[in-house]
């Protein structure tokens, strides 16, 4: 498992960060690492939570509060 990854920050003409660049061989190690996790979650295995989670409030707006807690 890769424990640094050597990466470099492209920034834009605002010095906002665009893009990153990172080695090829650390970019095919993280394929496979979430190549790995893509095959333990099924839809089956997602069935048995569904309804568990009950809501009292528009899922929308429950989303919209969530998300702006993030800024």
């Amino acid at each position: 498992m890769l424990k640094n990854i050597h990466k470099k920050i492209v920034m834009d003409e605002n010095n906002n960060p665009s893009e990153v660049i990172i080695k090829y061989k650390e970019w095919k190690e993280i394929e496979q690492i979430l190549k790995s996790y893509q095959k333990k979650m099924t839809k089956g295995k997602l069935i048995k939570y569904l309804g568990i989670i009950n809501i009292k409030e528009d899922p929308m707006d429950f989303q919209r509060k969530i998300r702006s807690e993030w800024r």
